[in-house]
């Protein structure tokens, strides 16, 4: 009799077949993500490192003179540290910050949104397609709103924080009501918002696209995620990530291909 060993462990398999076979797995994800991606009824952009080159928070910061310490915040924040919490976070960096009515009136009036290469061009391709586009962002609306103004995206279509003043126009907090001055769960920030925008609007198909650990909880409810690195890499972001892109060409394109096969 002849006995054959055979392997009795994960560990015994040859490595290029685990790897191969995992390679396949990701491929799969990819696609269903790109299915999922060319039949959406709506798709919500992260702004800060997204759509825009820069954070926000981090230029307004800059321009009050404390730029190091809030961006300090800002990197805990989005490289998705387990005990994070946003809204603490949102509240630290305001309170460093303490920006007055007029300070801010005159940064938005000097700054001009540096918005990422290509995204203007898809904002436009999914429009004209009839899909419906949202920015969702844990920044600030004052200084969104001109971003979507460029993108010819609707003002009902921004979701974001907005800072409080008193009637001297002093800092004043911030509204703690907006879903998106918080995250960790899907009952705040922008898991509840697509989960409200899904039950209002009667989407049958939303996408999130975004850099950061705040954009990738938001599948689900969103039906995909779509993680963007054309600014800047989150490892983390992207191990999580079934479709992962560093040019919005890439999007625009597979729309493209999308509309040649439905002719």
């Amino acid at each position: 009799m002849i006995r054959v060993a055979l392997p009795t462990s994960a560990s015994a398999i040859p490595r290029s077949i685990s790897t191969s076979a995992s390679e396949s797995i990701s491929k799969n994800q990819e696609e269903e993500t790109k299915r999922v991606w060319r039949k959406a009824d709506a798709v919500c952009f992260d702004v800060d490192s997204t759509v825009c080159q820069d954070e926000g928070i981090d230029e307004l910061a800059a321009y009050l003179g404390v730029g190091e310490a809030v961006a300090n915040v800002t990197r805990t924040a989005m490289n998705g540290n387990a005990r994070f919490r946003y809204r603490d976070a949102l509240a630290a960096r305001l309170q460093v910050m303490k920006p007055n009515h007029e300070q801010l009136e005159q940064f938005v009036n000097i700054t001009k949104p540096k918005l990422t290469v290509g995204i203007k061009e898809l904002v436009g391709r999914l429009h004209a397609r009839g899909t419906h586009v949202y920015l969702v962002s844990g920044g600030f609306r004052r200084l969104i709103l001109p971003v979507a103004e460029l993108l010819g995206i609707e003002k009902s279509r921004v979701y974001a924080n907005e800072i409080l003043f008193d009637k001297q126009g002093n800092y004043h907090g911030f509204d703690t009501s907006e879903l998106t001055s918080d995250s960790g769960s899907k009952e705040t920030g922008k898991p509840a918002v697509i989960a409200l925008l899904k039950k209002k609007c009667q989407y049958k198909t939303v996408v999130m696209v975004g850099d950061g650990a705040t954009d990738a909880e938001a599948a689900p409810p969103a039906d995909a995620f779509i993680g963007f690195g054309g600014n800047v890499i989150r490892e983390g972001v992207k191990a999580r990530a079934k479709w992962y892109v560093t040019d919005f060409d890439v999007l625009r394109k597979d729309l493209e291909h999308d509309d040649f096969d439905d002719e």
